[in-house]
């Protein structure tokens, strides 16, 4: 692992307004690399799926958003995931095999993509980089 933060969502209510962010410095640009998003959720979360925002920016200024899908249930309602009691830890690619064309940090800011306003449920939303070996 080259990287990973864990942001807390506060009292397990994401407001849509609340944008996460994370600052990733890349050292190798000869490396290739998996870059995933972690989410734990409650089971009180009301959906089988997660939608994100992503905005990443590169050290040169150059901005892409993109959303991403993470299936969290299937559809009976069981939970994806490894799980401790009622907390359920989920990882999913955003982006895979990837090699980072500029050393530097590349800022990444994740927002949820839910239709409600507060998102209950979410306890902790990561961000990991790992070596691909």
């Amino acid at each position: 692992m080259v990287y990973e933060k864990i942001h807390t969502i506060k009292g397990e209510a994401w407001d849509y307004t609340d944008v996460l962010h994370y600052d990733v410095n890349v050292a190798d640009t000869a490396v290739v690399y998996n870059l995933l998003v972690n989410v734990r959720n409650s089971g009180i979360y009301p959906y089988s799926n997660l939608y994100l925002f992503i905005t990443a920016q590169a050290p040169t200024g150059l901005t892409v958003k993109d959303t991403l899908e993470i299936i969290l249930a299937d559809q009976n309602g069981k939970w994806y995931g490894k799980s401790i009691g009622n907390i359920f830890n989920h990882s999913a690619f955003y982006k895979k095999n990837i090699k980072f064309p500029f050393r530097g940090i590349y800022m990444f800011d994740i927002q949820h993509a839910m239709r409600d306003k507060e998102l209950k449920g979410v306890s902790d939303i990561g961000l990991r980089l790992e070596k691909v070996n």
